[in-house]
């Protein structure tokens, strides 16, 4: 028998969220061992980066349906925050690479500090902070190095 923390990440939700990060990575990647195509591999990382942004957003929407506790504040404020993320990732879209990598990860970011408050105010599972975390970590640092990169 494994020995399992309350806190461990479920298997299948670490499966699904690093999986997530084989993009990011990949075309990083991409687009510093194919220079001469930079900017359509920038294209396709901005791409990918703001719909997981959109993505990330919804999971708000889902708490405020879902979370037994929240005040009615808070639960409008979760309905209201969810909208956001797709709204900052939008425009990265029209934009070039570096740009639109600073401005995703302004939104990673700011949807983290968002996560934190909530959890904060509600009982969120313990491991959902950290995993968040470090999933906000990696593809920030993916979208920033392969903005910068695609530029050049």
């Amino acid at each position: 028998m494994k020995n399992a923390t309350v806190d461990a990440v479920p298997r299948r939700v670490a499966w699904l969220g690093y999986g997530g990060l084989l993009p990011f990575l990949g075309l990083a990647i991409t687009i510093l061992a194919d220079p001469w195509h930079g900017l359509f591999w920038g294209d396709a990382l901005v791409a990918y980066g703001a719909v997981i942004l959109s993505f990330v957003g919804a999971l708000h929407w889902g708490f405020a349906m879902c979370l037994p506790g929240l005040t009615d504040a808070r639960r409008a404020a979760c309905f209201v925050w969810s909208t956001v993320p797709a709204l900052v990732a939008w425009p990265a879209l029209l934009a070039d690479p570096l740009f639109a990598a600073v401005l995703l990860v302004a939104g990673f970011v700011a949807h983290y500090w968002q996560d934190r408050r909530l959890a904060a105010a509600a009982a969120l599972p313990a491991w959902y902070l950290p995993l968040r975390l470090r999933l906000t970590s990696l593809a920030s640092v993916c979208l920033l190095l392969g903005g910068f990169f695609a530029m050049r």
